[in-house]
């Protein structure tokens, strides 16, 4: 129900909103602003716990389709010299990741993980168009036997200060399953061939190992 990444926090917003309640109730004599105050902690801890929400999902494997990485809003789909990996240019899908999305992270491809890297950086706003080069960041490399190499990324943005990665190099994934965990808001773009053919559009809503961009 709730990802193993939140679990930390959830409880420690529990304990700050129980406590909060507690002292609300001798502490405050009007009724209207006691309730008032008590509903705002309430709305507080349910936003942690909507946040770290981990809804179970059937995932149905396709060697010939790249599954959504991640749940959001498609916001660019254009060319770009990709730098870091392929020095060449690369069809470029990103989602951006309200804080109201189930941020749990998925390999859009099987295959073997032939590259993983973190990336310290700034926390500029995920839409930002340098954010992807600037931000904080890991970018992982999936070796596909339908598609080539695939590579997606985490990014960070003003809001989401720490990146969950599992990727291993060397590692055998399947599509669909876990690769991480971004907190509070975010962006993920991945790049694909330059021929490829893009089942979606920008704005369009897509779910994470459940929508096929491509």
């Amino acid at each position: 129900m709730f990802h193993k990444e939140g679990h930390r926090i959830i409880i420690i917003s529990l304990l700050i909103a129980s406590c909060l309640i507690i002292t609300l109730e001798y502490s405050i004599n009007t009724v209207e602003l006691k309730f008032l105050l008590k509903l705002l902690c309430l709305i507080f801890f349910v936003l942690i716990l909507q946040f770290f929400r981990n809804p179970k999902r059937k995932i149905e494997t396709n060697d010939k389709s790249i599954l959504a990485p991640a749940d959001g809003k498609i916001v660019i789909i254009k060319e770009v010299f990709e730098k870091e990996f392929y020095n060449e240019k690369k069809l470029q899908v990103s989602i951006f990741m309200s804080p109201f999305n189930v941020h749990v992270t998925r390999y859009p491809v099987g295959g073997e993980i032939i590259f993983s890297k973190y990336h310290p950086g700034k926390y500029l706003f995920a839409w930002h168009p340098k954010s992807s080069e600037l931000n904080e960041r890991t970018s992982v490399v999936i070796k596909n036997k339908v598609f080539g190499n695939i590579l997606y990324r985490q990014i960070a943005g003003a809001l989401a200060r720490r990146i969950v990665n599992y990727a291993l190099e060397g590692r055998e994934i399947k599509q669909g399953d876990e690769s991480g965990f971004i907190k509070f808001g975010s962006r993920l773009d991945i790049f694909l061939p330059l021929k490829t053919k893009v089942n979606v559009s920008i704005n369009q809503m897509v779910k994470g190992g459940i929508s096929e961009i491509a």
